[in-house]
């Protein structure tokens, strides 16, 4: 079975930097990691976010405003 694999380019954060940018808990990124929700490195027993993987996850997470017509005066 093919498993697909991402390369983590760029910076990889530490749980604490993406619960700061997150501006949430360390709690969050770590639930995220532990439900496999967002993309992580292993480096040994150290867990890396990379920057790009939360920059997707944020972005995926964006709704967009809901546009009414009006009606001009005549």
């Amino acid at each position: 079975m093919d498993r697909k694999r991402t390369r983590a380019t760029g910076r990889l954060l530490t749980v604490a930097q993406a619960a700061e940018r997150l501006n949430t808990s360390e709690r969050y990124p770590r639930r995220l990691i532990e439900e496999r929700r967002i993309t992580f490195v292993r480096i040994g027993r150290h867990v890396r976010i990379p920057e790009t993987a939360l920059d997707e996850f944020i972005a995926s997470g964006v709704v967009e405003p809901v546009r009414l017509h009006t009606r001009r005066a005549a």
